[in-house]
């Protein structure tokens, strides 16, 4: 159990796919606009990771085992099949989110850091329960991420910043702030 915990936790803070591993930064600038589209494509991402993690795991367990070669491209598949089903069910159900994530949800499937996934999953050997808590641990990552960035980019909106930072200066000087921040974490766990 706490190697679940320890796995969890290292996706989710210490090893932050966007903030750590600069994984899935154009989603990470492109829709942290405002909090409520970054929030949905946060949870789009994290039902993505979900599917590929098990899907990783089920090629890795009962297929790629004949034909690794094939690791890449078989990820690759899975992934754009999961983000184009994603996609269907989101213009049908909410053709207002469809409209604000724009040309972002399309996008999920090149989104590096949803194929880091798969890779770092299958190259630390994790099994199903210990790759699908890393994939929720690094979902739940990649949405505080974005959050966190979209609510930071809002509160700017509304302070007053120089005319030198506004704009794209200011997004990334937050999100080196972030980064900073979030690598902060790995000081605190290894003293623990």
């Amino acid at each position: 159990m706490n190697e679940l915990v320890w796995i969890f936790i290292s996706a989710l803070l210490i090893n932050n796919f966007v903030l750590a591993y600069f994984l899935g930064l154009c989603p990470f600038l492109g829709v942290s606009q405002r909090l409520e589209t970054a929030f949905r494509l946060g949870l789009a991402t994290i039902f993505v990771m979900l599917i590929t993690a098990l899907c990783a795991w089920l090629l890795n367990t009962y297929i790629l085992i004949y034909a690794p070669y094939l690791r890449l491209i078989s990820f690759i598949v899975v992934i754009a099949s999961t983000v184009q089903f994603i996609e269907m069910v989101i213009k049908k159900l909410s053709p207002g989110l469809f409209k604000a994530l724009g040309i972002f949800l399309p996008l999920i499937t090149t989104n590096c850091a949803i194929l880091g996934l798969a890779i770092f999953a299958t190259n630390k050997g994790y099994g199903f329960i210990q790759g699908m808590t890393y994939a929720l641990g690094a979902g739940l990552g990649f949405t505080l991420a974005l959050v966190l960035m979209a609510g930071l980019r809002e509160e700017t909106e509304l302070a007053e910043v120089p005319r030198l930072i506004k704009g794209t200066a200011m997004n990334l000087i937050i999100a080196g702030i972030l980064s900073m921040a979030f690598m902060g974490f790995a000081g605190l766990f290894s003293a623990a």
